[in-house]
């Protein structure tokens, strides 16, 4: 939960931030788990978080670290790069008891790679993972900002687990496996224990495996404004998808779609309803192949 500093000015952010404000405008309620500072920077994110409806009940402050702030360049709509602050508040989560509670109660966990970089709010991260019912890993590789053992520990604790198409191409490099997308993401299901595997391609579209299926969805062509908090807002589409036990290729339409939406905003949690989404939604997704038995 932090700030991204843009040419424009500053925007509320961070990928489990963005995705929990996503989850509550497509009508799912969440919960955030994050540390701001006690500082002028994060009492306006948890305003910021009350004025969309979410409850700042389980974001601590902190008087010790400033408020996380994140320098994005757009100089590429297409393709923005990030300079993340080290240390900032929350790398300094705190485990309590009532965490535990909060992650038995939800129907999903939602984590990313850069929550464990360091050693505090990693620790809280791996304490919580058993508690969760389903566990989803948003990869979110921001380097330096992880490491291969890391990865690999969290691609273990997860059941369905979601990356671009770089990530992917990275990580299968680590095991020097297939990388052709589809049997790639067969190989991390079968490897590691997956439900899912989620393969986000920018403007080409996106790619699930699951259910021994691979399914595709095509990009959604939008004027782009930027890219910041299109794959969370996707991501967060697809979880609603999935709670809702919509059929896995209608997920991902509607996930593209919604990732296309926000692409067509500055800033990465702009105001839209389902039918906006709708609205841009593409034909069905086509069932591409069955590997396996």
């Amino acid at each position: 939960m932090l700030w991204d500093v843009l040419p424009t000015g500053k925007q509320p952010g961070g990928a489990p931030f963005n995705v929990a404000v996503h989850l509550h405008q497509l009508g799912v309620p969440a919960a955030l788990i994050s540390r701001v500072g006690d500082d002028e920077l994060g009492t306006e994110l948890l305003d910021f978080i009350t004025s969309k409806g979410l409850s700042p009940a389980y974001v601590q402050e902190g008087k010790t670290h400033l408020t996380g702030v994140v320098k994005a360049n757009v100089d590429d709509a297409n393709e923005v790069t990030y300079k993340i602050v080290h240390p900032v508040a929350w790398d300094y989560v705190q485990h309590e008891a009532r965490l535990d509670a909060l992650v038995e109660q939800a129907d999903m966990f939602v984590f990313g790679s850069l929550a464990a970089r360091s050693p505090a709010t990693r620790e809280t991260l791996y304490r919580l993972l058993p508690h969760a019912r389903f566990r989803v890993f948003d990869v979110n590789m921001r380097p330096p900002h992880y490491t291969k053992e890391v990865v690999k520990y969290l691609l273990g604790k997860a059941d369905l687990v979601k990356m671009n198409h770089h990530e992917l191409q990275e990580i299968m490099g680590w095991f020097g496996a297939e990388t052709d997308p589809g049997a790639a993401m067969q190989w991390l299901a079968e490897r590691f224990g997956l439900q899912a595997v989620c393969v986000t391609c920018g403007a080409d579209g996106a790619l699930l495996w699951t259910g021994n299926h691979l399914y595709r969805a095509p990009g959604v062509r939008v004027e782009v404004k930027d890219t910041i908090g299109s794959g969370d807002s996707f991501l967060a589409a697809l979880l609603k998808g999935w709670l809702r036990g919509q059929e896995p290729g209608e997920c991902l339409r509607f996930a593209c779609a919604t990732g296309a939406l926000v692409a067509t905003h500055l800033g990465a949690t702009p105001a839209f309803t389902e039918a906006d989404v709708y609205a841009l939604t593409s034909p069905p997704a086509p069932l591409l192949e069955e590997r396996g038995a």
